[in-house]
């Protein structure tokens, strides 16, 4: 008996282990690496869904606003979900080292870490979710990996962890803005 229970919780952990680790970089990746402080800068726009394990499906469309002053990007991300919901958000990624940054947002528990992986670029970083009733909710866990497509955009995919736990994923589709001729 002991030695099943042993087996069954050895396979357990290898199972959460894996729920816990870091997206892939999608297969979508082209050859150009992400580089944040200059994919990110100007005017994007950009569609995404959060989609959780419990069958929750939220899309929403953002317009994303970067600046670079030599050290830290600034990128303003105003969001407009399909239910009407508006919200903003404001990143502060300053760099520490080659193709490593450290982070702020208003909703980032302490602060986010990205790092350069080959040709993508991740972010990680805790966040508190609001409950229904506006009161702080559950921190979970966010990361994301962000590349470039060979079709010119960006794709960011993240994975939304609780307790070692992959509860949710985001998927976000960023696009240079176009003018109109």
């Amino acid at each position: 008996m002991k030695i099943v229970t042993a087996a069954a919780l050895a396979a357990s952990l290898i199972v959460l282990a894996a729920c816990a680790t870091r997206p892939p970089v999608p297969q979508e990746a082209g050859p150009d690496a992400f580089v944040l402080e200059e994919d990110l800068l100007g005017q994007t726009v950009a569609r995404g869904e959060f989609r959780a394990i419990n069958g929750v499906r939220r899309g929403f469309n953002a317009t994303l606003n970067g600046t670079w002053d030599g050290q830290t990007l600034t990128l303003v991300e105003d969001f407009v979900y399909d239910d009407g919901e508006r919200d903003r958000k404001t990143w502060r990624l300053q760099r520490v080292a080659p193709g490593r940054f450290t982070g702020t947002r208003e909703d980032v528990i302490g602060e986010a870490i990205g790092f350069q992986d080959g040709n993508a670029f991740r972010l990680e970083y805790d966040v508190r979710l609001p409950s229904d009733d506006g009161s702080p909710g559950r921190r979970v866990r966010f990361r994301d990996v962000l590349v470039n497509t060979s079709d010119g955009n960006i794709l960011n995919r993240a994975t939304v962890g609780l307790w070692g736990l992959r509860v949710a994923r985001v998927e976000l589709t960023i696009a240079r803005e176009q003018t109109a001729p």
